[in-house]
Formats: structure tokens, sequence, C-alpha cells
């Protein structure tokens, strides 16, 4: 099984902890990779986006004027498309953006995800993660002292307030617990920064 480095709260390596090779050494797959932060955006999308049509439109029920003997181009009402104030045509309406891929492929690119972060050397796993208080100027002084300056995804077994608050004030700083681990949240920030038991918890979730 292959090896992480685990850290202390100082930024010392503390030793070594085993991790599953599905998940953390498994074959970069770009192609699942892309499909599932697609279909993630596109799950995210409002799609409250709206004009109005002819049927929308308040007004226009007359002709404005007779269809001959005015000289003027003939016009059946002052609501049509091509008129200011008329409806809109083709335009969008609500809808929902969001489709789905199949599990498999969702659980392939997550392990890519995860697996490129190891890679590169921007996954960090850290023996304790706690905070005192909410405090945001200790937060930061961890992070500066792991290396993990820039956009950082901070993931927790369980939810934990004084990091939720401590992280909220930080640009570029999420937090999320095991479970909600995701593709596009992975591939959206820098660095990956679990503690030691939410790297067992996602591998009890989303490991063999």
């Amino acid at each position: 099984m292959p090896k992480l480095t685990l850290y202390n709260r100082d930024g010392e390596q503390a030793g070594k902890v085993e991790v599953q090779a599905g998940l953390f050494a498994a074959s970069i797959n770009e192609g699942a990779l892309y499909h599932a932060a697609a279909a993630q955006r596109a799950g995210r999308r409002r799609g409250t986006a709206a004009t109005k049509g002819r049927s929308f439109v308040r007004g226009g029920g007359a002709k404005p004027w007779p269809q001959k003997g005015t000289g003027r181009a003939r016009h059946g009402s002052i609501r049509s498309p091509i008129w200011v104030g008329g409806a809109v045509t083709f335009g969008p309406h609500p809808r929902d953006f969001g489709y789905r891929i199949p599990k498999k492929m969702r659980r392939v690119a997550l392990r890519s995800a995860l697996s490129a972060k190891v890679q590169e050397e921007k996954l960090v796993v850290v023996d304790d993660f706690k905070i005192e208080k909410p405090q945001t100027k200790a937060l930061v002084s961890l992070l500066e002292k792991l290396g993990t300056t820039g956009k950082t995804l901070i993931v927790t077994a369980q939810p934990d307030e004084n990091i939720i608050k401590s992280a909220r004030n930080l640009p570029g700083v999420k937090t999320m617990i095991a479970p909600q681990l995701n593709v596009l949240d992975i591939l959206d920030h820098n660095y990956l920064v679990l503690s030691q038991d939410a790297l067992k918890k996602v591998e009890e979730v989303f490991g063999a």
C-alpha cells in the first residue's frame, strides 16, 4: 500500500500513513475528470434567465393600423418582436441545466482527482487539525506552516465550527466534511488538506 507523509501542527513530518492505492495511486483519467466537473458545474447553474415571448407580453390585441391604404408597412401587433417593447424571439426560459453521469465514471473521476493531488505533492495530511477557538489568524498560521498558501480545500471528518468560522473570512479557503468531497472542489483548489480522521472517512466512504 502507498504511504503519505503525515504532518503535525508545526508543519513537521510526524511519520507515514498508509492509504488505499485505488484512491490515491490510481491512473488519471482526464476524460472522466472533465465530464464529472462539467456535470457539477451544470448542476450548480441557477437556470433562472427568462424572457417574455408573444404570449407573455401585455398589449398588442388590436391591429395597429389597417392592412392597406396608410402607406406604412403592414403590422398585426405592436408587441411583435421587431417592435420596441415587443416580445423576444427564441429567448431563454427557466430550465434545469443539470445532468447525471454514470456512477462508475464519478468514482473514477474522484480517484483521478485525489491521485493527481498526490502526484503533484499538493495533498497534505495533518494528524491534528483542531483549533481551540474561532480565530482566522490561528488558521492562517497553521496553513503557512504546512506550506499550503493560496486556494486550499480543508476536509474534516465531522463539522468543526472553529475551523469553519476561522476559514470563512479567508479568500480561496473552503472547508467541508469528508463525505461531501467532490471532483470540482478538488480541482478548483491548489491544495487539499485532510485531517487524519478525514482521510480514514474518505477511504471508508469512497474506497473499495
